[in-house]
């Protein structure tokens, strides 16, 4: 888990240090994510860089509501391709039993914060939009613990 933690502070250490203000392509967009959760997403601009993603999710044997505040940047100096970072946090209703390699079956409300490391594509000609990202979370409430796995791959109508 120091590992994890190293990384992920670099990685913000050297995003803030890099970053440069732009123009987003849309105000909100609305669509699917799809990954170890699946669900919906929905993100909206508050100003030119930064903007709240939701989350409602289910997989790995229950559902979450996750809110997260994101920072967004051009990435690699390519038009329509950004690059972002944020934190937030979750509730959710896990339940333990296959998921978990356990007999007995058991269920959690969880709350925690979550973190989000991501790459977003604007598609030009058409209102629509592809990002991917890796969403690590900690659970403080409930079934407790470190989850590093949880990526994804969104696709979003953008208005």
């Amino acid at each position: 888990m120091k590992t994890i933690c190293r990384i992920l502070s670099i990685a913000l250490i050297l995003g803030l240090v890099s970053f440069k203000g732009f123009s987003q392509d849309y105000n909100t967009a609305i669509g699917l994510r799809g990954g170890w959760h699946y669900g919906l997403t929905v993100k909206h601009f508050v100003n030119s860089t930064d903007a709240l993603e939701g989350l409602l999710v289910t997989g790995r044997g229950g559902s979450e509501l996750t809110v997260l505040y994101e920072r967004h940047a051009t990435a690699f100096g390519i038009d329509k391709l950004n690059w972002y970072y944020g934190a937030g946090g979750h509730i959710g209703v896990w339940d333990r039993g296959p998921w978990f390699n356990e007999d007995k079956r058991e269920t959690h409300t969880v709350v925690g914060v979550d973190g989000i490391l991501g790459l977003e594509y604007n598609i030009g000609d058409i209102p629509f939009n592809i990002s991917v990202d890796w969403k690590p979370e900690l659970n403080f409430v409930g079934y407790s613990g470190f989850w590093g796995g949880d990526g994804a791959l969104s696709i979003r109508y953008t208005f």
